[in-house]
């Protein structure tokens, strides 16, 4: 559903906010390492990212990325965005440009469901949230 940069994107997010709160900033091999990501994709991200405002870096020996405060408050939809587009959201579900409410595609009603749905959930859902869950050790991050 989302691009592997998105899926990167929102898990390296949930990995920084948690190690943020102990004051730690993350260097880009240990976040990949943390996550099961490709060192370089995912550091090109990381400073989209970070360029964008939705993560903290600092350069040099003692830097890396981190989450200020504010920012654990940001909700799955704007990462989504900022990588990915809204193009999930407005798009046709079999990728037609001329369908509409008024001329739909074979699938545009059911589509159309779950796509309002999904964008209820990332809209709903902050990063601080997923974290807590990960702290629990009721979710994971990496493929095993």
């Amino acid at each position: 559903m989302f691009t592997k940069a998105c899926e990167y994107g929102i898990r390296a997010m949930i990995y920084i906010t948690a190690a943020s709160k102990e004051g730690a900033k993350m260097s880009i091999k240990d976040i990949c390492r943390e996550i099961g990501a490709p060192e370089h994709f995912t550091a090109k991200i990381l400073q989209d990212l970070s360029r964008k405002g939705l993560v903290s870096s600092l350069k040099g020996p003692s830097g890396g990325f981190f989450m200020e405060q504010h920012q654990g408050n940001i909700n799955l939809m704007e990462i989504v965005e900022a990588i990915d587009g809204n193009g999930l959201f407005t798009g046709c579900g079999l990728g037609l440009k001329q369908c509409s409410e008024v001329q739909p595609c074979p699938i545009h009603n059911q589509f159309k469901t779950i796509r309002d749905s999904l964008q209820k959930m990332l809209l709903e859902t902050t990063v601080q949230q997923l974290t807590q869950n990960l702290e629990k050790g009721l979710v994971f991050l990496k493929k095993s």
